[in-house]
């Protein structure tokens, strides 16, 4: 008789933890389902959608910030015809701000000049020369110190002024990369990039070649095929800087109590 009950009250009890356990199981989907849900608002969250959606935004805020750097040079221009109809100024003092504006790099400028041209290597490039090794992706690409360096050769050269993509350099300006694709001053380029300087180009190619910089990155052209092409102007137009002036610089933040 004993032996009868406990086999019949035996299953019963392992029964209700079965039962919890499968219930828990269920409560646990759902809530999965519902975080996966919330996290991917109907989505694929297993595609770079969230990327792709990042890069057009960065795209936009380029094309919004062009936009509003030619709005800013109507209104400078606007500004500056005022300034000089109703100014009191004297001529030696007329000359000194034109000399300002010309180093300032708010005006436009013609001369003779170069334009250097730097590109990545294509994809499937392999070592062009003997006993160099194959090459991994960083080998292939333009990096911020490569733009830089020519930036820094052409000034070491005596270039009157420079012109990064379709952007003229002022004291401010920042040659950043990130990834691939160069920032500057708030617009995002890929290459190849284009380098542009009023100036002597004698001169200018001397720096070039003697800068220790580009001549490692000679080897990577030889070696892998990156793009180098330095083209001489007889004349040259860059135009002038036309985005704000303005300084931007970091503020300590006050502890908190």
């Amino acid at each position: 008789m004993s032996n009868s009950d406990d086999s019949s009250v035996g299953p019963r009890r392992r029964a209700r933890p079965v039962r919890l356990l499968t219930a828990a199981v269920f409560a646990l989907a759902g809530l999965l389902f519902v975080t996966s849900f919330n996290t991917s608002k109907g989505t694929n969250i297993r595609t770079d959608a969230s990327l792709l959606k990042l890069s057009d935004l960065v795209k936009e805020r380029s094309q919004d910030n062009a936009e509003l750097e030619q709005s800013t040079a109507a209104v400078r221009g606007r500004v500056d015809a005022l300034a000089e109809r109703d100014d009191g100024s004297t001529q030696a003092e007329d000359a000194k701000l034109a000399a300002l504006r010309a180093a300032s790099g708010t005006e436009e400028l013609t001369g003779k000049g170069l334009t250097v041209t730097l590109n990545d290597a294509p994809p499937n490039a392999t070592a062009r020369i003997p006993n160099v090794p194959e090459p991994q992706p960083n080998d292939l690409v333009i990096h911020q110190q490569d733009l830089q360096a020519v930036v820094n050769a052409l000034w070491r050269g005596g270039a009157q002024g420079i012109q990064v993509m379709d952007q003229r350099l002022i004291s401010t300006s920042a040659v950043r990369c990130v990834g691939n694709t160069l920032i500057l001053q708030g617009r995002v380029y890929s290459p190849p990039y284009k380098i542009s300087a009023v100036g002597d180009p004698g001169t200018m190619k001397k720096a070039l070649a003697a800068s220790p910089a580009l001549q490692n990155y000679q080897l990577y052209v030889n070696a892998y095929g990156l793009g180098w092409k330095v083209d001489e102007h007889k004349a040259l137009t860059l135009p002038g800087y036309s985005g704000t002036v303005d300084l931007h610089y970091a503020k300590p933040v006050a502890p908190t109590p």
